[in-house]
């Protein structure tokens, strides 16, 4: 009996529980699934056999969905995409057809989806926010660039994003609890999310900092770090079977990618932060296609953004940013926030320090891009016994969410021309 109850448990914390829930569920996945069966069906952009890397965005589709991407930067990956690849042949009879892509974007479009309702679940339960402010945000959040691109994007980006929202709201739930993270959970984790991108794993334990006694109480702290030891074994046994036990080569392909994805660009480092790294993943720039060809000669046009190219762009990313900050600020000693946080700053000295793919970062948004919305959240509660800023934050967001939704509506019309254009 206590194992069909941790089950079921496990079950209402992954999918929609309540029947508000499963109809935002089916909203969403109506409505990002009405846009990927259209490109699926009409266009080859999703999967195109000839194209190997970057027909838009700098996304690798055929390469993550054949092999997995690089053992270097997805050391699991390959695991994960053999069963998509796999689940989509049962509908096409094997071919990569428009039935294939349609498969992947469905695929990625319940993974998109799921994150929501995830995010509305965080914001219900962890923060307690009336439901008018909960879903005010959602929708803000379910505007953004990220969700709209990886909803019919077979990435690993795309299931990093539910897989994190995933576990950051489980360790919340835990937390408030005053219950420490299992180790199986935690293994659980680290396969997931860093068997996805290796680096996301150090997001796993974060939460583990903020258990309760856990640095006053020596057996806590021991029992954390077995935990640790435990999660980090499995990965890294089932890393090295990967690649027949030969380390080195893991090493030796880590420093070629950091060089290849860290040389400065002529674009200001300050713009590819704003414009890229923190805007991109939430607001449309305009785009720049560029000519490009696979090694055996086969031509192709690839779509990438440009940095902003007016004021108001870089005004909303400013005033986003300003609420993100404000609301850890106003809430410092929130445990919750500061996994949050904490989480968000991996994310910051890897792209914008270390400038590892920075000149692509609108592409990583589904690595912490979620923190926004969670962030929107906390400074709401912490104002909630003080209606005029209370209100005042309802209508700065709801300014926001309008231009946002016409800003990215706007660019998904430019992003129909492209493909209407190259890849009918």
């Amino acid at each position: 009996m206590v194992y069909k109850q941790k089950f079921t448990d496990f079950l209402k914390t992954v999918f929609p529980s309540t029947k508000f829930e499963f109809l935002l569920f089916i909203i969403f996945i109506a409505v990002y699934g009405f846009l990927g069966s259209f490109i699926a069906l009409n266009y080859r952009i999703i999967f195109d056999e000839r194209i190997p890397w970057d027909a838009y965005f700098s996304f690798d589709n055929r390469a993550i969905v054949m092999t997995g991407g690089g053992f270097e930067r997805h050391p699991l990956a390959n695991y994960y995409f053999d069963w998509i690849r796999d689940f989509a042949y049962l509908f096409s009879n094997g071919k990569k057809d428009g039935t294939f892509r349609l498969v992947l974007a469905w695929c990625s479009n319940f993974a998109v989806s799921l994150s929501l309702v995830q995010i509305y679940k965080y914001l219900k339960n962890i923060t307690v926010l009336p439901k008018k402010i909960s879903l005010l945000i959602l929708a803000f959040f379910a505007f953004f660039t990220t969700n709209i691109l990886l909803s019919f994007t077979p990435e690993t980006y795309t299931y990093t994003l539910f897989f994190l929202v995933l576990f950051n709201y489980y360790a919340a739930l835990k937390l408030k609890k005053d219950q420490k993270i299992t180790a199986p959970a935690l293994i659980l984790a680290g396969v997931s999310v860093g068997g996805l991108t290796v680096t996301n794993i150090v997001k796993v334990y974060i939460p583990l900092l903020l258990e309760k006694n856990i640095f006053t109480n020596w057996k806590k702290f021991g029992n954390g770090i077995l935990r640790v030891i435990a999660s980090v074994a499995v990965f890294v046994l089932l890393f090295l079977y990967r690649l027949d036990f030969k380390f080195l080569n893991f090493l030796n392909k880590s420093e070629q990618q950091y060089e290849k994805f860290s040389t400065p660009k002529v674009t200001p480092v300050w713009d590819m932060i704003l414009s890229w790294f923190f805007g991109g993943n939430m607001l449309f720039s305009g785009f720049e296609i560029r000519d490009y060809h696979n090694k055996s000669g086969f031509k192709y046009k690839a779509l990438f953004m440009e940095v902003y190219d007016s004021w108001i762009p870089y005004l909303f990313v400013a005033a986003v940013l300003i609420l993100v900050f404000w609301s850890y600020i106003k809430n410092f000693r929130n445990k919750f926030v500061q996994i949050l946080m904490i989480s968000f700053l991996v994310d910051i000295v890897i792209h914008c320090v270390l400038k590892f793919g920075l000149h692509t970062s609108y592409i990583y948004g589904g690595h912490f891009v979620f923190v926004v919305p969670l962030l929107l959240g906390w400074l709401f509660y912490a104002y909630k016994n003080s209606p005029k800023i209370l209100s005042f934050l309802y209508v700065w967001v709801w300014i926001l969410f309008v231009y946002l939704a016409l800003n990215n509506l706007f660019r998904m019309e430019e992003f129909f021309m492209f493909l209407d254009q190259f890849y009918q």
